[in-house]
């Protein structure tokens, strides 16, 4: 997978260099350039915004768009989803960071971050604890016991060191069993597993 970095001049930060080494760096005149399956990361400096960076025309098939903003917090997270982003994170974020978040949305899912997703996370729990318990939980009869155990814990924005310490198991096991639940469910990511156990439109 190809990744281009864009900024005003083309002009790489180390981490991201580090990161993905063939990478290539366009400024945002040159963003037209590229072309075929990859990630094309948009830095987002401090005052400018969103829907100035992005381009309107979406991505092209088989590319994803993620924002690397100087600045980030929620509220520009949810603007760059709303701009068709498929993720957002900090721009001095290390390599590793990069990384997962390029595995994550070349695999369908959104990278949110992780303040954000605890916030969605424990809303959707309060939510269905409002809720009467008048429908089955279709879902955990597809689950074994100790995979329907971990689903539950990751609905209530539970880390995967939290469930394992309440478990009683290493956090291997715990991805282990999150990436069996997602292929079980048909399910991308963690955001995804919330809102189906709690019962709200993906």
């Amino acid at each position: 997978m190809q990744h281009w970095f864009i900024d005003r001049q083309p002009i790489a930060l180390p981490t991201w260099c580090e990161a993905f080494p063939e990478s290539h760096v366009l400024s945002r005149a040159q963003v037209g350039l590229a072309s075929g399956a990859g990630v094309l990361w948009f830095r987002l400096r401090s005052g400018e915004l969103v829907d100035d960076l992005l381009p309107t025309a979406g991505p092209a098939v088989g590319q994803y768009f993620v924002v690397l903003s100087d600045e980030p917090d929620e509220e520009i997270v949810l603007q760059c989803m709303a701009a068709g982003a498929a993720g957002c994170c900090n721009s001095h974020a290390a390599p590793e960071v990069l990384r997962q978040v390029a595995l994550v949305v070349a695999n369908g899912g959104l990278w949110v971050g992780q303040s954000l997703l605890r916030r969605v996370m424990g809303g959707t729990a309060r939510i269905i604890e409002q809720r009467q318990q008048s429908r089955s939980d279709d879902w955990s009869v597809l689950l074994s016991e100790r995979e329907t155990q971990v689903a539950r814990l990751v609905a209530g924005a539970s880390s995967n060191k939290e469930i394992a310490r309440q478990l009683s198991i290493s956090e291997r096991t715990v991805k282990a069993h999150l990436t069996s639940i997602f292929e079980k469910l048909g399910l991308r990511d963690r955001l995804q597993l919330s809102l189906r156990i709690n019962g709200l439109p993906l």
